[in-house]
């Protein structure tokens, strides 16, 4: 007897399968390794971005406190006056002082003009109606009383809103109220006031007086005249900041042949104070930057920058520091001179012994060493040397910008392969759908076929009987 156990065994073998569970077993068994690849590449190098973004940062930031701590006056100590009756001084923001010690004396403090009424008035009275002509320097100015400000305080208050330089108040005694005059400090800043509209009272306000009526002389306009290193110097303020650079002189009193001696202490403990505070500072970047860049050892991860040619140029750049000539004149020449030296480690230390020695021996030399009076190629100073490795870092060929660069240009390559995986992932997905149905039709057939089979073998089997 012919049996259909074979053919059937064969056929119902293909019974029960979930095309589109294989299909999607399939797919994922190949995309999932190829998707983790790509994803931890982008991991790691977003990782990189973002570190060597700090690192840039931090140097950015590092420069910039170092070249405002080092401003000038951090080395000029205190500035002191021989005599402080006639003449103090102070640093000028932003400016860096020069020149000293200077000698000075002052001949004749500047003065500005100043006229009071002759007579008082009393409270509420009335003062004229017209028109008062105030010229100065600067103009012509016309000062009108009417009805409604026809007393000194509205004549006061006139004169105040004319802006017109010359400034007015009113000093009031046991005999009534006076209204006082005054222009500003300075010789080409005298200034005449004129009535006007034929209003006889308002000449009480004239000067110089006219026809016997007017205000009186207070004080004249002068310039101040102070001999500065043998050099005579006339301003129109007593506040002179062009006679020694970085220094405001402030004029208290004249003293014609009176010397006076404006100098800076020696700041020692200032420079060393600043000094650490640039060590440790340093160390904190140098340390940063050792860490990011640690190599993995035994099976650890390593520093997201492990490896990263751009930061080791940046500590390579900074180590150079401490050997960088910073001035081209006097004994000591470079943060190494003065007792900075570099660990195994490339962070710094600063030996005291060696450094207070130095200090002691030269002191405007280390101060001038560190950051001199105008930064040149060859004297740049701690801070220009440090601001020229920052620039050259992170100029448009520098190691910082050309490795962001081919970072942020890997970051668009790994993305494009992570679309590329998905796209072949999407092909293969069509290919095992397209095999798996055509399986599905042929077993279609197969089925067809066989229950065809079924039915020939029972029709012989019945015809054996």
């Amino acid at each position: 007897m012919v049996t259909n156990s074979g053919i059937s065994n064969l056929i119902t073998g293909f019974t029960g399968v979930n095309s589109a569970s294989l299909v999607n077993d399939l797919v994922n068994a190949s995309l999932e390794p190829k998707q983790s690849e790509v994803r931890q590449k982008q991991n790691l190098n977003q990782a990189r971005i973002s570190a060597l973004a700090s690192a840039s940062s931090a140097l950015e930031t590092f420069s910039t406190a170092l070249t405002e701590v080092l401003n000038g006056r951090q080395f000029s100590g205190s500035l002191l006056s021989s005599r402080g009756d006639l003449a103090t001084a102070n640093f000028i923001p932003g400016q860096k002082p020069q020149g000293l010690p200077a000698t000075l004396q002052v001949s004749q403090l500047a003065s500005a003009q100043s006229i009071v009424t002759g007579s008082s008035y009393a409270a509420g009275a009335a003062v004229g109606e017209g028109t008062l002509s105030i010229v100065t320097s600067a103009g012509s100015f016309d000062v009108t009383i009417d009805a409604t400000n026809n007393s000194l305080t509205g004549l006061r208050d006139a004169i105040n809103a004319a802006e017109s330089g010359v400034t007015a108040s009113i000093v009031t005694d046991n005999s009534g109220s006076r209204l006082v005059m005054r222009g500003k400090e300075g010789s080409a800043n005298t200034f005449t006031v004129t009535g006007s509209g034929g209003a006889a009272a308002l000449d009480a306000f004239a000067y110089p007086p006219a026809g016997g009526a007017g205000m009186t002389s207070v004080t004249t306009a002068a310039d101040s005249i102070v001999q500065v290193n043998g050099i005579t110097v006339t301003n129109s303020s007593n506040q002179i900041d062009t006679a020694v650079p970085g220094v405001r002189i402030n004029l208290l009193a004249a003293a014609p042949g009176t010397n006076i001696v404006v100098s800076g202490d020696q700041p020692t403990s200032t420079v060393k104070d600043v000094l650490k505070e640039f060590v440790t500072a340093y160390n904190d970047l140098r340390g940063a930057l050792n860490s990011a860049t640690a190599p993995g050892a035994e099976g650890a991860s390593g520093g997201p920058l492990a490896g990263e040619r751009a930061a080791r140029d940046m500590m390579r750049a900074m180590a150079s520091l401490t050997t960088k000539q910073l001035t081209d004149d006097g004994a000591y020449r470079a943060l190494a001179d003065i007792g900075i030296r570099t660990n195994r480690d490339g962070t710094l230390t600063l030996d005291n012994t060696k450094f207070d020695q130095a200090l002691a021996a030269d002191p405007e030399g280390v101060a001038r060493m560190l950051e001199p009076a105008v930064p040149t190629a060859t004297s740049p100073g701690l801070a220009k040397a440090f601001e020229d490795i920052k620039t050259a870092l992170k100029s448009p060929d520098g190691a910082l910008v050309g490795a962001q660069n081919r970072l942020n240009k890997l970051a668009s390559d790994l993305t494009k392969a992570l679309e590329k995986v998905q796209e072949d992932s999407d092909r293969y997905r069509e290919l095992l759908e397209k095999t798996f149905g055509d399986m599905d039709r042929q077993l279609t057939i197969l089925r067809s076929t066989q229950s065809y089979i079924e039915q020939q073998v029972s029709i012989w089997n019945g015809s054996d009987n």
